[in-house]
C-alpha cells in the first residue's frame, strides 16, 4: 500500500508502485515512476523524467531530476534514471541529462552521502560510495565499486576506474586507472586499492598481476603506449589487467599521473 503524507503534492500522473512511502511537504512531479518499497522522505523533491527504482531511501531535502547547470539547456525533454537499492542520503541533488532524450544514470546499490552533487549526464556504476561534499561535474563516470572520499571535485568527463579509492579534500582533471588509490590537488596515483582488491576477495595471482602492470605503468619510465604494449606482452591476461589497459588506452582527457607517496606494500 502507498503512503504519501498528506502534506506531500504527488502528481495524478506519476507511478508510484506498491508499499512506496512519501514524506512531508515532498514533491513528486507528473510522469515519475518510483519503484517498490522505495522511502522519501520530508521536504525532497522528485522532477518530471526521473525513474527511481525499488528499495531506494531518499533523504530529507533531496532534489532529483533538476535541470541541468548547463547554459547550452533550453528546457529539452531529458531523464534520470536510479535503479534499485540505492541510499541518496539528505541535501543530495542529481540533475538530469542536458540532451534531449538522453539521460544521467545511477546504477544499482550505491551510497550517496549527504550534500553530494551528481551534474548532468554523469553514469554512475553499482557499489559506488559517494562521501559527503562530493561535487561530481557533468559527464563524469565512475565505474563499479570506487569509493569516493569526501568534499572530493571532478572536472567534467573525468572518468573514475572500477573499485578505485579516491582519498577525501582532492580535485581531478584527469582520469583514475580502475583499482588504484589517488588523492591531492590536483590528483594523483600513488599505488593500487590493495586492501580493497583483498576485501573483493580478488586472488592473489589476479593481484600480483596487477600489481606487475602498475609497476610496468607507472614505475618503468616508459610512455603509454610502450608500457600498455610490455604489459600486454607480460603480464598475465586476466580480466582486470585487461580492464586496466583498455580504461587508459580510452582515456580522453589523460590519466593522473605518480605520486611519491606509494607505499612499499605496492612494491
Amino acid at each position: 500500500m502507498v503512503k504519501v503524507h498528506y502534506t506531500a503534492q504527488v502528481h495524478p500522473r506519476a507511478r508510484l508502485h506498491r508499499d512506496v512511502e512519501v514524506g512531508p511537504y515532498s514533491i513528486v512531479e507528473e510522469g515519475v515512476e518510483i519503484g517498490e518499497g522505495t522511502v522519501i522522505k520530508a521536504h525532497s523533491i522528485v522532477e518530471k523524467g526521473t525513474t527511481v527504482g525499488g528499495g531506494c531511501l531518499i533523504g530529507p531535502h533531496a532534489v532529483l531530476g533538476g535541470a541541468p547547470q548547463d547554459v547550452g539547456y533550453k528546457g529539452q525533454p531529458s531523464f534520470l534514471k536510479i535503479g534499485d537499492r540505492n541510499i541518496i542520503r539528505e541535501y543530495v541533488s542529481i540533475h538530469r541529462s542536458s540532451k534531449e532524450g538522453e539521460s544521467t544514470v545511477l546504477g544499482d546499490d550505491n551510497y550517496v552521502m549527504a550534500y553530494s552533487h551528481v551534474g548532468h549526464d554523469c553514469l554512475i556504476g553499482n557499489g559506488v560510495v559517494i562521501t559527503s561534499y562530493v561535487g561530481i561535474s557533468g559527464h563524469v563516470v565512475i565505474e563499479d565499486l570506487a569509493v569516493i572520499g569526501g568534499q572530493v571535485g571532478f572536472h567534467q568527463f573525468v572518468r573514475v576506474g572500477t573499485l578505485a579509492m579516491v582519498g577525501g579534500n582532492s580535485a581531478f582533471n584527469k582520469d583514475i586507472p580502475p583499482y588504484t588509490m589517488a588523492s591531492g590537488r590536483p590528483g594523483r596515483v600513488y599505488g593500487l586499492n590493495v586492501v580493497g582488491l583483498r576485501r573483493r576477495g580478488m586472488p592473489p595471482e589476479v593481484r600480483k598481476a596487477l600489481s606487475r602492470a602498475f609497476r610496468l605503468f607507472y614505475r618503468s619510465g616508459l610512455n603509454v603506449s610502450q608500457a600498455l604494449e610490455r604489459i600486454l606482452e607480460e603480464v598475465e591476461p586476466y580480466r582486470e589487467v585487461v580492464h586496466f589497459v583498455e580504461f587508459i588506452k580510452a582515456s580522453q582527457r589523460g590519466v593522473c599521473g605518480w605520486s611519491m607517496r606509494e607505499k612499499s606494500e605496492n612494491e
